[in-house]
């Protein structure tokens, strides 16, 4: 988005971004790579920043902060599409991990937006 317009690229590249990689060494689009234990410094971004982070597509981070309970809130989003394959999000989890609805959202083109949160954690309306 470095090179579009509008308030929504103006966002997206003025936020902090955090990577978690193996193999990425020089962070470009305002962008600081996570080093060490990835679950105790994510835990530490939490307590200290006072912010909301967004996983954008990476299966393998959410698998593993889901194993440290250091996700707060899923939003699934359903597109009407059938491939017939796919890869799964939830897969190699350590025990059962219940999740309760905290909301959903049908979007003008049928997309289904689902929100969960850790079962432990939903405050009933």
């Amino acid at each position: 988005m470095e090179h579009e317009e509008g308030p929504f690229a103006d966002k997206m590249n003025t936020m902090p971004k955090y990577v978690a990689s193996r193999t990425l060494k020089d962070m470009e689009w305002n962008a600081t790579l996570i080093e060490g234990d990835v679950p105790e410094e994510v835990a530490k971004l939490k307590r200290d920043s006072g912010q909301n982070f967004l996983i954008y597509g990476s299966s393998s981070l959410v698998r593993l902060l889901l194993q440290h309970d250091l996700i707060d809130q899923y939003r699934l989003m359903i597109h009407l599409v059938v491939l017939g394959a796919g890869k799964p999000l939830f897969t190699k989890i350590d025990g059962k991990k219940e999740l309760q609805l905290a909301g959903t959202t049908t979007t003008s083109t049928g997309v289904v937006v689902l929100d969960y949160r850790p079962a432990a954690s939903v405050t009933r309306r």
